[in-house]
């Protein structure tokens, strides 16, 4: 079956399992506990901890990300005891991609037995009082995306037709990660997050809007992410790297090389702390 091919819903199961087989092949049937998400800019992290890496060009169902910053590799490795899946880059819904396809690796992943997802990405700060290359700990979220990943079809191998949503970025993570960045001397936030489709940034009216909803950063990813992983019954935890102001809360216009450029520069805290973050979880 070739790469990139996409089932009906007779044949959806068929293909999870073809997937997840392909991956324990390759990887001499690792079986990853924690996983993490890498977003813009923030892909470094991985490079060092490849002992098995998988382009997603080459694993059934996955697709390329065309996104700079976005390597688009599957990492397996142990790092500090724990046995450890890296997605090195995203695909997002902005590229075209179905929520339900932009998803396909959280479900995979619970397949090869994930229990705590990090989520991180790249976001853009709401509240002025927060500074670009603070790291946010997400503590609840707005879906704008007018769409949700599970729509269509429930598979009860995976999740409940109607799950809860009260506590998807679970207290007792944010806790540890609180913890580890005062250990560490880290400077951090906490906020709420709100996803838009992108990929156009959003207006001032619409930072405005979304000030007065109670959020604090806003970026293009991470919720379709994290309603997945919640369905499925992984733990969550969400880290934003706040690498610039959102329209309208500074003067400066906004393009997407200013994200890159501030994730380089505070890549060195993010690497601490998501070291001690995979110790301590």
């Amino acid at each position: 079956m070739q790469v990139g091919f996409q089932p009906d819903k007779k044949n959806r199961g068929l293909f999870m399992e073809l997937t997840v087989k392909y991956i324990k092949d390759k990887t001499k049937n690792f079986k990853p506990e924690l996983a993490i998400v890498l977003g813009s800019g923030l892909g470094d992290f991985a490079d060092e901890f490849d002992s098995v890496a998988l382009p997603y060009s080459e694993i059934p169902g996955f697709h390329k990300s065309e996104v700079q910053g976005h390597k688009g590799r599957l990492i397996f490795a142990e790092i500090s005891g724990k046995k450890v899946v890296i997605m090195q880059g995203r695909y997002h819904f902005y590229e075209g991609y179905s929520m339900q396809t932009a998803t396909y690796p959280i479900k995979v992943m619970k397949k090869l037995g994930v229990k705590t997802l990090i989520l991180t990405n790249a976001a853009g700060s709401i509240r002025s009082d927060f500074t670009p290359g603070d790291l946010m700990f997400i503590t609840d979220h707005i879906n704008n995306m007018g769409s949700n990943p599970l729509i269509g079809a429930n598979d009860e191998t995976l999740g409940t037709r109607f799950p809860d949503m009260s506590e998807v970025y679970k207290k007792d993570l944010i806790e540890k990660a609180e913890k580890a960045a005062k250990e560490l001397n880290i400077n951090y936030q906490k906020g709420i997050y709100v996803a838009t489709t992108g990929p156009s940034y959003e207006t001032p009216a619409e930072i405005q809007a979304y000030k007065t909803w109670g959020a604090s950063a806003v970026g293009m990813s991470t919720v379709p992410e994290a309603i997945v992983a919640n369905y499925c019954g992984i733990k969550v935890m969400g880290i934003s790297c706040l690498t610039n102001y959102a329209a309208g809360v500074s003067n400066s216009p906004l393009n997407h090389q200013e994200v890159i450029d501030t994730a380089a520069r505070v890549k060195n805290n993010f690497k601490k702390l998501l070291l001690k973050l995979i110790e301590v979880i």
